[in-house]
């Protein structure tokens, strides 16, 4: 298999000194004479069923005489006639080699002067590992498996037209295992390497490295090891198809992951919208629901204007005017002239900018946060009317979504690209570059429809035609979209354009953009942790038992992972399962719910944040990028972005989804559900509740020629809801036309 690129495998033995190697031998016909010292090793390579493009292997090693002290073991995957244009990913760790330009030395570094309006501005990252992007220089890249939302390491030969896929678990009775990454000086050779346990000379953290702390153990005769792993070696014409094989495939190693059933969204739903609530604040600047742990406010990204949705779809008096008041906020405070608004207002009243620079002193938001600011004004004024409620919608609040629709689609007529900062006052793009504009297309395209305006809806095409060529199909990764990294490859871009693929497919009915949103939900899938890490046994997750697949990962510089999408359901994650009955699609939407339940603080038996009941935070730490101590430990405060896609996924979710007439039942809520009987037009279906809280329960059920139309963004609305005690059963007749009732 791996002649097809010019490959080998070899198996070795590596003594350090610290972290140092000191040397490294390999086994030849399974034997390895070090000195006194005789190792063994036994190869057992089975093919995988169903997979002709992959082989199982198991190296079995074992120190039959001697004793051998800080030695680790390792395979290694030897690539020749190497080109630096393969693209090359680790999950959640490195995208296209993160062969960018860098900047800085630590968190959220500032941009140098060179990158303000400059429209040739290149892609630039933080200090993550990365391969050279300068030619005639070796690097290398020091990985554990716990820098990875799979344990992998892949990559794509366009000259060749193949991809590779290697698949490994977590760790060994050693710890982690190593994935290493190494570019010789001419960059015509690759090493892929996993080694037991991992042994790194620096350690990445967010934005910088630091001395890892690693070693290797001391072996004496008669001890054992045994690495595992699968490789993958097929024919792909594209970046997309090692994507899409890589989200088939991911799960196929590590095996099922077991999701618990602990926290009903309908509970999940009371309590964050109970905390909201009783954080909505009346201050200098105006009224609002706090999207932070302090009195000012944030546009957009960490939950302003956005956690105040939920508020709204609660349907009571109290927190509609709330919503209204909010609203007169933002757009009677935060718009610019140009129709772009200010990320963000101190709670007396002074606006706020971002990334400014003292060479160019004009103030400037995140192009993110305006698009979040389209997309959830819009939502807000639907749901006004779905609930009957269209009459308390403002023209002031319309016209400032026109405004803002348009200043859009004026930046994209003038500069072909949305940027990434913007200067509020003029429209004009500060800092070029990045796929900070993600969700932009989504919130033209609705405004599109909702105002009457095509030419809105073609902007969204061509920028999101843009974004996928440019940044999807060339360089396999989205990035730049939120305020703390630079032009990192991160996972709310990745999740945000999902958002706007599904949006111009829900307002165009081409089934191309559903063929674009298979490939991006691939790429999400990438971010988002595949199976239950083994946390340290001390550590809260770790006491806890916590199962978290699904916790999804932040960015390249930002090296942990969190409970949801950021300030997101993923409900389009669902329409896309609902649209192509691929049942991959409700996996990983369900994965990141329950990894957000697992996070939930809810005492006495279930503390997370050690804050109210109910809250959560954003930090699942797999990896040691902020030191050993902290993998497997949540952080003693409360986060309101992690709770509002808590009350996001509570609504725009069903809690059971049925396709009648198919008689397929798929769960999303905390519950069980499974088909009994049909009888004509009507199934029954069976449904328990094993958590500790009472559950009330969202069904959509349709028939499948129902499931072609594209579901609207209000339709949670008009799902039925039935109540099940906790611990209990109880059976539910769904008429074909999705009606319900007891029996």
């Amino acid at each position: 298999m791996l002649k097809q690129l010019n490959g080998n495998m070899h198996f070795s033995i590596s003594q350090f000194g610290g972290v140092r190697l000191i040397a490294k031998q390999q086994f030849e016909k399974g034997k390895l004479q070090a000195g006194t010292n005789t190792w063994q090793l036994q190869l057992q390579d089975k093919p995988v069923m169903g997979h002709p493009e992959a082989r199982d292997i198991t190296a079995s090693i074992v120190l039959t005489r001697g004793k051998a002290s800080s030695t680790a073991i390792g395979v290694s995957f030897d690539f020749g006639n190497w080109s630096r244009d393969n693209y090359v990913m680790v999950p959640a760790s490195i995208y296209n080699g993160n062969r960018y330009a860098s900047v800085g030395n630590g968190y959220n570094p500032a941009y140098t002067k060179d990158m303000y309006y400059n429209a040739q501005v290149p892609l630039t990252i933080s200090n993550n590992p990365r391969l050279s992007i300068e030619k005639g220089k070796a690097s290398a890249i020091e990985l554990q498996t716990g820098n990875a939302a799979t344990p992998a390491m892949c990559f794509f030969s366009p000259a060749k037209k193949k991809g590779v896929i290697i698949l490994t678990d977590q760790q060994s009775k050693f710890g982690n295992h190593g994935m290493t990454i190494s570019e010789n000086k001419t960059q015509d050779s690759c090493v892929f390497a996993i080694s037991a346990p991992a042994v790194r000379q620096q350690a990445p953290g967010f934005g910088d490295f630091h001395p890892s702390g690693d070693h290797a153990p001391d072996w004496k005769q008669g001890d054992q090891l045994a690495l595992k792993f699968r490789v993958y070696v097929f024919t792909a014409n594209s970046i997309p198809d090692l994507l899409t094989k890589f989200m088939e495939v991911r799960k196929t190693f590590t095996g099922s992951n077991h999701p618990r059933n602990q926290l009903p969204m309908s509970k999940l739903l009371e309590l964050a919208t109970t905390i909201c609530s009783n954080n909505f604040v009346r201050v200098p600047a105006g009224s609002y629901y706090l999207p932070e742990n302090n009195k000012d406010f944030q546009l957009g990204w960490v939950s302003g204007m956005m956690n105040s949705y939920p508020m709204l779809a609660l349907n009571n008096e109290k927190e509609r005017q709330r919503v209204a008041a909010e609203l007169d906020f933002v757009v009677n405070k935060l718009q610019g002239k140009s129709g772009y608004f200010y990320g963000g207002i101190t709670a007396d009243g002074k606006l706020l900018a971002e990334k400014m620079s003292p060479d160019f002193p004009e103030p400037q938001a995140m192009v993110r946060k305006n698009a979040d600011a389209l997309l959830w004004l819009m939502k807000h004024l639907l749901l006004f009317k779905a609930q009957g409620y269209g009459s308390v919608v403002k023209p002031e609040w319309e016209t400032a979504a026109k405004r803002l629709a348009a200043a859009f689609a004026n930046t994209w007529k003038a500069h072909g690209e949305f940027g990434q900062y913007i200067a509020a006052e003029t429209g004009e793009i500060a800092v070029f570059n990045s796929t900070a504009g993600a969700i932009a297309p989504a919130g033209l395209a609705i405004a599109s429809d909702y105002f009457k305006q095509p030419e809105w809806l073609q902007v969204a095409k061509e920028s999101a035609g843009f974004y996928y060529n440019r940044d999807v199909v060339k360089q396999g990764l989205t990035g730049g979209d939120c305020g703390d990294i630079s032009m990192d490859a991160n996972s709310e871009s990745a999740f945000g354009f999902m958002e706007s693929l599904m949006a111009l497919y829900n307002f165009t009915g081409d089934k191309s953009w559903l063929e674009k949103a298979k490939v991006q939900a691939a790429l999400c899938s990438t971010w988002t942790l595949s199976y239950d890490p083994v946390f340290p046994s001390e550590s809260q997750i770790g006491k806890l038992q916590c199962n978290m697949a699904g916790a999804v990962w932040a960015s390249i510089q930002n090296k942990h992972a969190a409970p949801g999408i950021c300030c997101a359901s993923g409900d389009y994650l669902f329409k896309l399962f609902r649209a192509t009955g691929d049942a991959k699609y409700a996996d990983l939407i369900r994965d990141i719910q329950h990894a957000h339940a697992e996070a939930v603080n809810i005492p006495p038996g279930h503390i997370t944040t050690n804050n109210l009941v109910g809250s959560s935070m954003e930090r699942i730490q797999p990896s040691d990028a902020e030191g050993k101590g902290s993998v497997g430990n949540f952080i003693n405060t409360r986060n309101s972005w992690t709770e509002t896609d808590g009350m996001l996924m509570a609504l725009e979710l069903p809690g059971i989804y049925v396709q009648t007439d198919k008689k397929k039942v798929t769960v999303f809520d905390h519950v069980e559900a499974k088909l009994i009987s049909q009888k004509g037009r009507q199934i029954l279906i069976e449904v328990k509740n094993p958590t500790s809280f009472d559950a009330n329960v969202a069904v959509f059920a349709e028939k499948a020629i129902q499931a072609q139309k594209p579901l609207g963004y209000t339709a949670f609305v008009q799902w039925p809801k039935f109540a099940i005690k906790s611990g209990q059963s109880c059976r539910l007749l769904i008429d074909a036309d999705g009606t319900i009732s007891a029996k």
